[in-house]
């Protein structure tokens, strides 16, 4: 039985789950329908279904890896599935990160001003770019597959018992993580880079306005004051997210503590389901969409 604090928490991340799950599955449609209409898929439609669809199955991944480990542990630990959620968790992980940093390097060569002439270069190669960045995610999955085999096949070709199986498990779970999380953490160091390069062009822009203010309202202004806070956010969240996860993994070492586990994944859900939302209200085509099916929804 789950405690009142403990059944709070688990009761905040299902209601996440379920909004993640809700409004990355609108992403990923609307942009879909917006394909097949248009007859063509955009590099930002590419970069965004990808994301949506990668956190649609991390959300799951990661709402059933805890539901399971806080209400049947011993089923957690009884043959391979702490292995299989662990891994699909590291494929999900590495596409949800590798899209994101995509999606910010897109932004910030779209939207950034530096007359740098690597960024100029840059700049007029950008399609080519995030290609050959999204080409990249499955040699990462190339480099992930033999980590997760060997360990099934270990499992198969040697004859433990029930005890050692177990114990072997947990270890090689807890070093996996961490060695697989070290590339997505290098991936992760890139989109913090660029975000905040992109918040330092749009703060001196903002600046400069103020400086040549004229008393009437600036829209301009007001743009990109918006697209600060929104890529503030979307730090905090990414931030949060891999907070989460080392709770989550370190947790692994002391799994009778259930209370700091359930706030880890709920730290963690935080982030695939709050920047699907600030995507949809920052996206002027997502937003225009997400007011008719309100307005549907109304009537």
């Amino acid at each position: 039985m789950l405690s009142i604090v403990e059944g709070f928490l688990f009761f905040v991340a299902v209601s996440e789950s379920v909004l993640g799950v809700l409004g990355n599955g609108f992403i990923g449609l609307v942009n879909c329908i917006d394909c097949v209409k248009n007859k063509k898929i955009s590099t930002l439609s590419l970069i965004l279904i990808g994301l949506s669809s990668s956190r649609f199955c991390l959300i799951w991944i990661l709402i059933t890896d805890g539901y399971v480990r806080v209400f049947s542990p011993d089923i957690y630990l009884s043959g391979n599935l702490i292995q299989y959620i662990a891994y699909l968790w590291i494929i999900m992980n590495q596409s949800s990160v590798w899209f994101a940093t995509s999606l910010s390097i897109f932004y910030f060569l779209k939207v950034a001003n530096f007359s740098h002439r690597i960024f100029l270069w840059l700049k007029g190669h950008i399609t080519k770019i995030l290609l050959l960045l999204m080409g990249c995610l499955p040699i990462s999955w190339l480099f992930t597959f033999p980590g997760i085999t060997v360990p099934f096949i270990n499992n198969i070709m040697e004859n433990r018992s029930t005890t050692l199986l177990i114990t072997m498990q947990e270890s090689e779970y807890f070093i996996n993580q961490i060695l697989f999380s070290i590339g997505t953490l290098l991936v992760f160091i890139l989109c913090l880079i660029t975000c905040f390069l992109l918040i330092t062009s749009l703060w001196r822009h903002n600046r400069r306005m103020q400086l040549n203010a004229t008393g009437f309202r600036d829209p301009s202004k007001e743009a990109h004051v918006k697209a600060m806070k929104i890529l503030m956010s979307f730090i905090i969240l990414f931030i949060l997210y891999f907070v989460g996860t080392a709770i989550e993994i370190s947790v692994t070492a002391v799994p009778e503590n259930k209370l700091l586990f359930i706030f880890g994944m709920t730290t963690t859900v935080l982030y695939p389901c709050g920047h699907s939302f600030i995507l949809i209200l920052g996206n002027s085509k997502l937003k225009q969409a997400s007011l008719r099916v309100l307005k549907l929804l109304k009537c």
